[in-house]
């Protein structure tokens, strides 16, 4: 899995020096300059956040607040200096790490695997998700509307599943293909498409409601 970090710091040789070094390191990396800019990249939905503390308009502490409001992943402060009552005011505010400017890029990172591993293994307890009508258990490889249990292929839970777990951001065919079978399978990413169109049907059979769009162009995403 591919991991999205959003980094916010106003200083742009940070967010190159950044950027640069987490897609090296097999990242996808959003950028922002300032708060307002952040609070628009959520949108993308990132794994994780680092956020600067020192920036115009609005201070890293208020970013974390408004981020807090909209989405629950974890933020790790930049700071070039961070007394005891700023570090309590981050915590309070939502913030889950400080790392203190000029730091080291191996600790840096050494603290973001950490948080996304400690992250994965939370998502990984929750095996129930709700989605809409449906109740999709992970562990079972279930999905029951009600009572009734829907009845998908191995291939077709495995398209859910992945799609469920990134729920708003947008795959193509190739990347969903990618990350079911690898690199080295042979076939072809077309037959995604009449993947997904078998498990719209079976929804639909069961629900009005849609649980994959397609973003025309673009790819697919999990609405639900």
């Amino acid at each position: 899995m591919q991991y999205q970090l959003l980094i916010v710091d106003d200083d742009r040789d940070i967010r190159t020096m950044l950027k640069d070094f987490f897609e090296l390191s097999g990242y996808s990396v959003s950028l922002a300059r300032t708060g307002l800019e952040a609070l628009d990249q959520l949108k993308g939905n990132p794994d994780l956040i680092l956020l600067d503390i020192n920036m115009p308009e609005m201070d890293g502490i208020e970013v974390c607040k408004r981020i807090r409001n909209q989405v629950n992943v974890p933020i790790v402060f930049l700071t070039a200096k961070v007394e005891e009552q700023d570090r309590v005011k981050g915590l309070m505010a939502g913030g889950d790490d400080y790392i203190m400017k000029p730091f080291s890029m191996d600790e840096l990172h050494a603290r973001v695997i950490a948080h996304l591993r400690r992250e994965e293994r939370g998502r990984d307890k929750k095996a129930l998700r709700t989605a809409g009508e449906f109740l999709i258990n992970f562990y079972d490889r279930t999905v029951f509307i009600g009572e009734k249990e829907l009845s998908f292929t191995k291939t077709e839970f495995d398209i859910i599943e992945f799609l469920c777990s990134n729920k708003g951001r947008i795959f193509d065919k190739e990347t969903i293909y990618e990350r079911l079978w690898g690199f080295d399978k042979d076939g072809d990413s077309a037959i995604i498409t009449e993947h997904i169109r078998r498990i719209r049907s079976k929804f639909a059979k069961e629900s009005e409601v849609s649980v994959i769009e397609t973003v025309w162009g673009v790819g697919y995403r999990w609405v639900l």
